[in-house]
């Protein structure tokens, strides 16, 4: 589910929405891993990294997709967040990014739910960013999931 949010970049701009929230998380995962590819490396890797989500995290960067699912999933049910309107992979939240010590800050003009999905995307970021990725665990069979 975690980059189902960049996989799905078309998805969202098929139904008509913001999909400027999505680019700001691949611009976040750029600020701590300026060298990587955030959509070709994380849209099929292990269990979470991906459209969908299920079984037991294969890695530690598994576990960061995981447990970002799970933060767009608690956003969804944040009481300052409006479902509709403040749809984590739509809402626009305001950061900025220090390169030279790849660095992400939530900044204070955010109200609460555009802080709590800032978090989580910074979160993710900084998670991918400790979180070796392995080879093998790209393009995992699903039956590996359960």
């Amino acid at each position: 589910m975690l980059l189902a949010s960049l996989q799905n970049v078309h998805s969202v701009m098929d139904a008509g929405l913001d999909y400027r929230a999505l680019n700001q998380f691949r611009d976040m995962i750029l600020c701590t891993m300026p060298n990587s590819w955030p959509i070709l490396d994380y849209a099929d890797y292990g269990c979470y990294c991906g459209k969908g989500g299920s079984g037991t995290p294969v890695d530690d960067l598994d576990r960061c997709c995981q447990v970002h699912d799970q933060c767009y999933t608690d956003a969804m049910q944040h009481p300052e967040c409006w479902p509709v309107f403040d749809n984590p992979y739509t809402e626009l939240y305001h950061y900025s990014c220090d390169k030279e010590n790849k660095k992400i800050t939530c900044e204070s003009k955010n109200d609460a739910c555009e802080m709590f999905i800032c978090d989580c995307d910074r979160k993710a970021a900084e998670c991918f960013a400790r979180s070796a990725w392995i080879p093998e665990h790209e393009h995992l069979p699903s039956d590996r999931c359960q």
